[in-house]
């Protein structure tokens, strides 16, 4: 079988969020709003769920699902960041799983899957480690989200230096999700769409919320050389304005399967 492609250097991944565990704070409301719309989809569940796994929940997911009286079990690849659980963590990486088969009846992923180079052998591994019957629930970027980003982006680095260089990062439409959720053997798959749309005042703040999140440029074939000075503050000039505020979305896939 063939190695999957490595899009996403794992080790950049690791190290974004490792520094990211000092920061994340800030960002801990949009990370929130995110995970308290994907955890909607337990209130219709007629049954009850006793150990959950919480896949880099960056310290958000963790708490929500204990306050429903499930117990937790966290992972992370970076353990600075597991710690932030405050459950039982181990540091692992989402594409190497180290769970036994059938060890969760619920395993939630919420805006952790999307540096991960192979989706489909990931949500194989995930299946695996959930007990007949279990649920799966994630969100995941998908195509559309940071979009006056990542256009401004392209377009200043195109103006600044004639070309461009990886900075933008993949994204799957909706219903790649859901093929993804019917490739790994789920039952019952749905990609749901949910947009969350965020106001800044200061554009630079974009940037910054960016990296506190560990959401930094983690592609394999990024170049590694200092940007030129002029890029962001020329990209995040063009972005339009709405009352003075830089509207920007986040367009989330809420994914459901359950394994049968």
């Amino acid at each position: 079988m063939a190695e999957p492609l490595q899009i996403f250097d794992r080790r950049a991944v690791r190290l974004h969020k490792s520094r990211a565990s000092r920061t994340i704070e800030s960002v801990k409301p949009i990370l929130a709003e995110a995970a308290e719309r994907l955890l909607e989809r337990l209130d219709p569940v007629r049954r009850s769920f006793q150990q959950a796994l919480d896949i880099g929940g960056r310290g958000v997911v963790a708490p929500m699902l204990q306050a429903r009286g499930i117990a937790v079990f966290a992972c992370d690849p970076s353990p600075e960041m597991a710690r932030r659980a405050g459950a039982p963590a181990v540091a692992a990486d989402e594409e190497w799983f180290p769970f036994a088969p059938a060890s969760f009846d619920l395993i939630v992923a919420n805006l952790s899957l999307h540096w991960v180079n192979d989706l489909p052998g990931t949500l194989l591994q995930i299946r695996h480690a959930l007990r007949p019957e279990g649920l799966f629930l994630a969100s995941l970027p998908i195509v559309g989200t940071l979009a006056e980003l990542r256009r401004a982006l392209t377009e200043a680095e195109a103006a600044l230096s004639g070309g461009v260089s990886p900075r933008i990062s993949p994204l799957p439409t909706l219903r790649d999700c859901a093929g993804l959720l019917q490739r790994a053997g789920f039952a019952m798959p749905v990609a749901d769409l949910e947009e969350i749309r965020l106001l800044y005042a200061n554009p630079m703040r974009l940037l910054a919320d960016l990296r506190a999140g560990g959401e930094t440029n983690a592609l394999a074939e990024r170049a590694r050389k200092i940007p030129p000075r002029a890029l962001f503050p020329l990209a995040l000039s063009q972005l339009q304005q709405e009352d003075g505020r830089i509207p920007v979305t986040l367009r989330l896939a809420m994914l459901t399967g359950w394994n049968s």
